[in-house]
């Protein structure tokens, strides 16, 4: 995460599942922007998410020259496995629920491109204006 993080700057933080360096393994980790600790997911699941969605920009390590307008919810649940073999269940809401929704759906075997809405497609890279900004979420 680190070196991949010293080649191009992630406001919105970033995230990578085993299965994308070759691993078959239901694990991904996410470093959320700023400071806070990165993210370790073992198992996880989504067990809840809101009704309430909104669409934004993603992109992936998979393809790293194209953006998509994903819709996700605002608020999920995730149950993952602690190191120590614990079962946990923990709430994360906007760009932090994007993220790691966006990380399960590489465990699930998806591409943010399956959740994108039909007849909306990838833009370049070079068209996306929002590079090293965070998401914008109204009203929160």
């Amino acid at each position: 995460m680190e070196r991949i993080g010293q080649v191009h700057p992630f406001a919105k933080g970033m995230g990578i599942a085993a299965p994308q360096i070759g691993l078959a393994r239901s694990a991904a980790v996410v470093q959320p922007p700023g400071e806070t600790p990165a993210i370790v997911l073992l198992n996880p699941r989504i067990t809840t998410s809101s009704g309430e969605t909104d669409e934004q920009y993603e992109g992936c390590l998979s393809f790293f020259d194209v953006r998509g307008l994903v819709p996700r919810p605002l608020k999920i649940t995730v149950e993952t496995t602690t190191l120590t073999g614990e079962t946990v269940s923990t709430v994360y809401e906007r760009g932090l629920a994007r993220l790691i929704h966006h990380e399960i759906d590489h465990l699930d075997g998806l591409l943010y491109t399956a959740r994108m809405r039909p007849g909306v497609d990838p833009i370049p890279v070079e068209e996306y204006r929002q590079t090293g900004r965070a998401w914008e979420y109204d009203g929160l």
